[in-house]
């Protein structure tokens, strides 16, 4: 009995301590945080922002992706399919990591990370390989 009032006791003084160094290190960039709610709120507007900027990445990706298409269709350049595949895959890798992170609850970042540059690295591959291999 004693062993788990001595453990309970100790977590709560890391609890504690963890919430002050987290405050402190906010409260150098700004904000002025004295409970956990407040770390809540921040979360929820960071994930909004970011909810909001892979949104209109995502739409103006498809914008490029659906101008390369026609620009293909109308003219049969290689260069320009190759452009809106680019332009589709770093889309894909956007929306990909956008569901996922909501999906999950942001649990995994780095895998998040991970999938969004490689989709998007790949992505700019084409772009590039399109300017490259431009056919007149």
């Amino acid at each position: 009995m004693a062993s788990q009032a001595k453990y309970r006791d100790s977590y709560q003084i890391l609890k504690h301590r963890a919430n002050r160094i987290i405050t402190k290190k906010i409260q150098g960039v700004g904000f002025n945080l004295s409970n956990a709610k407040s770390v809540g709120i921040v979360s929820t507007v960071i994930a909004t922002l970011y909810a909001m900027t892979a949104v209109v990445f995502i739409a103006s990706g498809l914008t490029m992706s659906g101008m390369g298409l026609r620009a293909y269709i109308e003219t049969s350049r290689n260069s320009m399919l190759l452009l809106a595949i680019g332009f589709a895959l770093a889309v894909a890798g956007a929306a990909a990591t956008l569901i996922s992170a909501f999906l999950y609850g942001f649990d995994d970042p780095e895998w998040l990370l991970l999938v969004q540059s490689a989709f998007f690295t790949f992505g700019m591959l084409f772009v590039i390989f399109s300017i490259v291999k431009y056919d007149v």
